[in-house]
């Protein structure tokens, strides 16, 4: 574990540590993952740190980092500067494989450090933690926004205000609630139009993570696939009919690009090969109270089906009906206002004024 990342897991702030060898064991990634593992081999090696005075409360925060993945702590013998040291070490569950790709801690932290520590700082917001039953279900939607927040990049500032890191603080934090998505209670304030500060501000935002969604469009044809199922926000909102036509969309998994999760979607929901993705823009859906960011694109694909059909994945609950249509039929279901899905009317119309051109490529 890179000694930052240790850190921020075990809650200490000092640096008391020593390096030692492991003999007997080598290094491993985990298949189909990004982290690492040791396991016993003969003739192997591994060099890492002995942090030294650990209290029960750093234990106890690094068990449950460690132990809601299988990881238990057990004693083992290591060599350090003076000679054998007796130490405990998070060894892996029975049934772990290794992947083909070896594991280096100055190639994992390029990567992968700053979203690991945006992960354990939502973590240990909690009050009280998790267990670890709890955590292993949580942590996927954990990790998903701390990359969403390392995903972020400074966009103009031509017209708005540009902003400096001290024109926003946040004053307090309570702790958030929620398990899949999160709804955060914070005082801020910040810098006003005047040049002064505002006053301290209570308020509430709703943490959910970035989405990619893609309007499938056949040039050729002047058609477009429109996705309908149902949605649980309309339904709350008591509106009498929340089955919505919608582009296909689906959240960006960690480590995952967006247009690595358009194509995912594409395929996983409607079963197409998108050819190319043309860029319409990314934005936040409803910035008053929620993180949601979107990265849209038009999917330029095939699309030979005439009538409506069933996609998506039955493991993910997902009840699909996929509508492929004349362009001119979308628009007008845009203009009658059965398309309520606030990207679908705006990609569609972004689709209006680029389509002649993506008609004359085809």
């Amino acid at each position: 574990m890179s000694p930052e990342l240790f850190r921020a897991v075990s809650g200490r702030s000092g640096s008391s540590y020593l390096t030692a060898r492991l003999d007997g064991y080598t290094r491993h990634t985990v298949d189909g993952d990004v982290v690492p593992f040791i396991a016993p081999e003969g003739t192997g090696q591994v060099t890492g740190l002995v942090w030294l005075d650990v209290s029960e409360a750093q234990l106890s925060r690094l068990s449950l980092y460690e132990g809601a993945f299988g990881y238990e702590l057990l004693p083992i013998s290591v060599i350090g500067p003076d000679g054998v040291l007796e130490v405990m070490c998070y060894m892996p569950p029975a049934g772990i494989t290794a992947s083909q790709t070896p594991w280096s801690l100055a190639e994992w932290e390029k990567t992968h450090l700053a979203p690991a520590l945006l992960a354990a700082d939502e973590l240990y917001s909690h009050v009280p933690l998790p267990g670890p039953e709890t955590l292993r279900r949580m942590w996927p939607m954990i990790e998903t926004r701390a990359w969403a927040k390392h995903r972020v990049r400074v966009a103009p500032a031509t017209v708005r205000h540009d902003a400096k890191q001290s024109d926003v603080l946040v004053v307090s934090k309570r702790p958030p609630m929620g398990e899949f998505f999160r709804l955060q209670n914070i005082d801020v304030h910040h810098r006003t139009f005047d040049g002064g500060r505002s006053d301290t501000l209570n308020r509430e935002a709703f943490l959910v993570v970035d989405a990619a969604m893609v309007l499938p469009y056949d040039a050729k044809r002047d058609k477009v696939l429109l996705i309908e199922q149902f949605r649980v926000g309309p339904a709350m909102r008591h509106d009498p009919n929340p089955w919505m036509l919608e582009p296909i969309a689906g959240i960006i998994d960690a480590r995952e690009t967006p247009e690595q999760a358009a194509h995912r979607e594409a395929e996983e929901e409607a079963g197409l090969k998108i050819s190319h993705l043309e860029p319409i823009g990314e934005f936040y859906a409803s910035p008053g109270a929620n993180t949601d960011y979107f990265y849209t694109y038009i999917g330029l694909c095939e699309l030979l089906a005439d009538a409506p059909y069933f996609g998506g994945l039955a493991d993910e609950g997902e009840d699909i009906r996929l509508h492929p249509m004349r362009f001119d039929d979308a628009i007008a279901l845009a203009d009658s206002g059965e398309i309520q899905v606030g990207p679908l009317l705006l990609m569609l119309n972004w689709l209006a004024r680029h389509r002649d051109r993506l008609r004359s490529m085809a």
